[in-house]
């Protein structure tokens, strides 16, 4: 399956396992990158030393392409690109923040540089700044998400329109179905967290993953938005959030309810009740764990047989 993305990358197919903090690790990344995807190490949730061990584990696992991604609120972003450097990352995808102020550096380094946006406006910024590609993430998506609150099918078209880099679909993707419908919309691969997020090499806790497993359609709500807007299932945590807003609660309450180390708590302790238990909204459209290239696999297959079905429709 050759286009612009999988020649970017150097992949079979153009799909990006993404980022997940917590659940990307190098054993999802590098399973990801060996079945034909594109592998990512999470970045966010790893101290410089903890990043570097990944690197090291990754590079042993695998001989195929990988990407780092990488938020640029991380405080010791420094450090990160160093070890970037060092281990000479085939892509890096940033996120959270402007890729201007790294993105000669990391170019220099010989990396390609994709950034994630949630409209027009930073996609076009992110072209200027010198990215390779976008991935254009709709509201759908898990954890941090954009304030726009524009949907994935929305999004596509008017980022596809305004830049003439390759863009990458995410957000409310979990199947061949919804990859074949991204590409009508004009992107040339998909980035698929959920999914990825519940199988049996995410580092995610078992409980996290039985409860996104368990979860059904409407159990993720997007919250938090005068912070940053997260989406995550409901829970006990959750509800205290909801409580808090009833009450009037302002930014500082919220931020004091929020405390540190939710997301930590929630997806990689497996506290259900008083953890940030971050997850699209296409949980509940996959019930069963599996192993990275198995849903890797189901997915191109589907994404093939759904396209030439397609060819055989007569309008």
């Amino acid at each position: 399956m050759s286009n612009r993305i999988s020649t970017l990358f150097g992949t079979k197919y153009p799909l990006i396992q993404a980022g997940m903090v917590w659940c990307s690790g190098w054993k999802l990344a590098s399973a990801v990158s060996n079945a034909g995807g594109l592998g990512t190490i999470g970045s966010g949730s790893m101290y410089p030393e903890v990043l570097k061990e990944h690197l090291e584990k990754m590079q042993k696992a695998t001989n195929q392409s990988y990407a780092v991604n990488l938020p640029l609120i991380y405080p010791q972003v420094e450090e990160h690109i160093q070890w970037i450097e060092y281990f000479k990352v085939p892509v890096v995808i940033t996120s959270a923040g402007n890729p201007k102020k790294f993105a000669e550096r990391l170019k220099r380094a010989g990396c390609v540089l994709i950034h994630v946006v949630a409209n027009q406006k930073f996609a076009q910024k992110a072209v200027e700044a010198g990215c390779d590609a976008i991935v254009a993430e709709g509201f759908e998506a898990g954890g941090h998400n954009g304030k726009d609150e524009i949907t994935t099918m929305c999004l596509l078209p008017e980022i596809t329109k305004a830049v003439n880099v390759p863009v990458i679909a995410a957000g409310g993707i979990a199947s061949g179905k919804a990859m074949l419908a991204a590409f009508v919309l004009g992107a040339e691969g998909v980035q698929i967290g959920s999914r990825f997020a519940v199988t049996e090499e995410s580092s995610a806790h078992i409980s996290y993953k039985n409860a996104v497993l368990n979860a059904k359609g409407g159990d993720t709500v997007l919250t938090l938005k005068e912070i940053t807007p997260v989406r995550l299932l409901k829970n006990e945590f959750y509800n205290k959030v909801e409580a808090a807003y009833e009450k009037g609660a302002d930014v500082d309450n919220l931020r004091a309810l929020l405390g540190k180390g939710r997301a930590k708590k929630g997806i990689f302790e497996g506290d259900l009740n008083e953890g940030e238990l971050e997850i699209g909204q296409v949980a509940g459209q996959f019930h069963k764990l599996q192993k990275a290239d198995e849903v890797l696999d189901e997915i191109i297959n589907e994404f093939n047989l759904k396209r030439e079905e397609l060819k055989k429709i007569r309008f």
